[in-house]
């Protein structure tokens, strides 16, 4: 933070509340609902403020400053949370997470997220086991990668079977493999590569046995994952639950979902029946993904005009646009024909019809001109500037790209995937692209839009504060460098992006992503001082206690224990 953060004084707090536009502050006759004092509260605000102290009624802050001025906000049932010196930040938003996908599966799945070893990755399948009844299934379905292991390489089957010996277990890797225990093969009627999705092939090893891994292309492990059985909505809603208090435990208090592969249409019954039930427990802003190849257009339609419909009475939920597979023809195609541009073209420009956001996936600056011409050729009749679009990945994107996509007034969904493929994403790339990638500083410097995620649950570990620190260091899991000094942001601007930077591609940037007067109540209190921790200590960074619109999410010691629905949000089941 600047070296002259400031405590700021009541007044001026008072006349930055009235100018922009907010009825003023409540009398002390209606005191706080909540106030936290005595700590480090980072605002974010545009002077880069710190104060001591906040007070929430209902579901905003009414006021920031010192603990004097704060305590007199309180009133006789007002909770009153002593920071004891602990440092707050607005809530975490990941621009670009999987996050109604990864909760459909996480309470049934063993999570190798930060697991050091492939012990530590067994005891967890171990674990799972315990609590699982024999024959049922457990799946890790994706966030890691060999590289994190102390061992350096992918576990075996053996080792699966010694620690689940009476289910079928299912291992993703990215989407490059999946390991099958025997029991896994059998539930799935696998006995030879005839028996695999189209591309796909079963790993031998010296001798012509079958190792348990089976090797494809992304399409291949798509749809060996879909084989899948579904979990009922019941078990679905609660795994959700699940993985959305854990987000919470990471500081997170809103999410981008793009849609994704393995993710049906109905499958947004599942936030939809939590937001209906006052379950929720973060801001979900989700896009649709195109669900078949060669009815995008139709299919997309059709979804849009239901979509709308299923927001909550409580803002949690609301719908975004279309993406990140916007049309078949144009996701992972760096060769895209004419008459695939053309396809993209007549579906973005019904979206900019309907003034609706959307969100492409594309991985590669080199081809990434194919996108942009359709952008280009959208936009001389329909201006995209006021649409937030945004084109997410693109780790090596070069200057030019960064500004030929601020001339379009789209922005850039930046995530941490090098972290776990700078091996094989680098070995593509002329050197100096190895030097920025991502080019972070430059897309700061340039006015660029740019919101920080993970790109989690297949592809990526969903800690944001794995993702802060490889901002900070540039550093891949195993330690190789990606980024010059020139590319490293500092500690503010990092956190600019996973909170203001996120919250612009939900048109969401005048409600939060900073602790103002009269924003949304969405805060983390950390274990630990972001800003002074050593860099690779920012990783191991969580929330002691998350608020979302007021409400405590999740707690832990000194501030208790994280509470079931019905007790965290009270008010929204009345």
């Amino acid at each position: 933070m600047p070296e002259r953060a400031r405590l700021i004084r009541p007044a001026l707090a008072l006349a930055a509340f009235l100018l922009g536009g907010c009825a003023g502050p409540l009398p002390l006759a209606d005191p706080a609902d909540m106030i936290l004092t005595g700590g480090r509260v980072v605002t974010l605000d545009a002077d880069s403020s710190v104060v001591q102290a906040l007070a929430i009624k209902g579901e905003r802050i009414i006021a920031v400053g010192s603990d004097r001025d704060i305590a007199a906000r309180a009133g006789a049932r007002t909770q009153r949370i002593d920071l004891a010196g602990r440092t707050v930040i607005p809530g975490l938003i990941d621009s670009h997470i999987h996050a109604i996908r990864a909760g459909l599966t996480y309470e049934a799945a063993a999570d190798w997220t930060g697991a050091a070893s492939i012990a530590d990755a067994m005891a967890r399948i171990g674990a799972r086991a315990a609590v699982t009844p024999p024959g049922q299934w457990i799946v890790v379905s994706g966030g890691w990668t060999e590289q994190q292991f102390a061992e350096r390489r992918r576990p075996s089957q053996a080792e699966l079977i010694a620690a689940a010996p009476d289910h079928p277990v299912y291992v993703q890797l990215s989407y490059r493999a999946a390991l099958l225990t025997p029991a896994g093969s059998r539930a799935l009627n696998i006995a030879s590569d005839a028996d695999l999705p189209s591309g796909a092939r079963r790993e031998q090893d010296a001798a012509g046995a079958f190792t348990g891994w089976i090797e494809g292309p992304s399409p291949s492990i798509v749809a060996l994952f879909a084989r899948l059985p579904k979990p009922d909505l019941s078990a679905r809603m609660a795994s959700t639950r699940a993985f959305f208090r854990e987000l919470n435990r990471l500081g997170l208090t809103g999410a981008l979902d793009p849609g994704g592969h393995n993710l049906a249409p109905e499958d947004y019954d599942v936030p939809f029946a939590l937001a209906r039930a006052g379950d929720l427990s973060l801001r979900l802003d989700y896009s649709i993904f195109a669900p078949r190849p060669g009815r995008e257009l139709q299919d997309l339609q059709s979804l849009a005009r239901d979509m709308p419909l299923q927001h909550s009475r409580d803002g949690l939920l609301r719908f975004n646009g279309v993406g990140e597979a916007v049309t078949w023809g144009m996701y992972n195609n760096e060769t895209p024909s004419e008459a695939q541009k053309d396809d993209y073209y007549r579906v973005a420009r019904w979206a900019a019809e309907q003034g609706l956001t959307l969100t492409q996936h594309w991985n590669s600056d080199k081809s990434v001109h194919h996108l942009l011409e359709v952008f280009e050729r959208v936009n001389r009749d329909l201006p995209l500037a006021p649409l937030r679009w945004s084109i997410a990945h693109l780790h090596d994107a070069s200057v030019e790209t960064l500004a030929r996509m601020k001339a379009l007034g789209i922005g850039w969904l930046m995530q941490d995937g090098t972290y776990f493929a700078a091996p094989l994403f680098l070995a593509n790339r002329a050197p100096q692209l190895r030097r920025q990638s991502p080019p972070i500083v430059s897309a700061i410097a340039m006015g660029l839009p740019v919101g920080a995620g993970t790109d989690a649950d297949r592809v990526m570990d969903y800690n944001p504060f794995v993702a802060l620190r490889w901002m900070l260091d540039g550093l891949t899991v195993g330690g190789e460098p990606t980024r010059d000094a020139a590319q490293i942001p500092t500690r503010e601007q990092a956190l600019r992006l996973y909170t203001q930077g996120s919250a612009w591609f939900a048109f969401d940037e005048a409600r939060r992503g900073s602790l103002e007067m009269g924003k949304l109540a969405d805060l983390a209190v950390l274990d630990a001082d972001y800003f002074t921790v050593p860099t690779p200590d920012i990783a191991r960074i969580r929330s002691l206690l998350t608020v979302v619109g007021g409400q405590v999410v999740y707690a832990a010691e000194p501030y208790g224990k994280s509470r079931e629905s019905a007790e965290l949000f009270p008010e929204r089941r009345r």
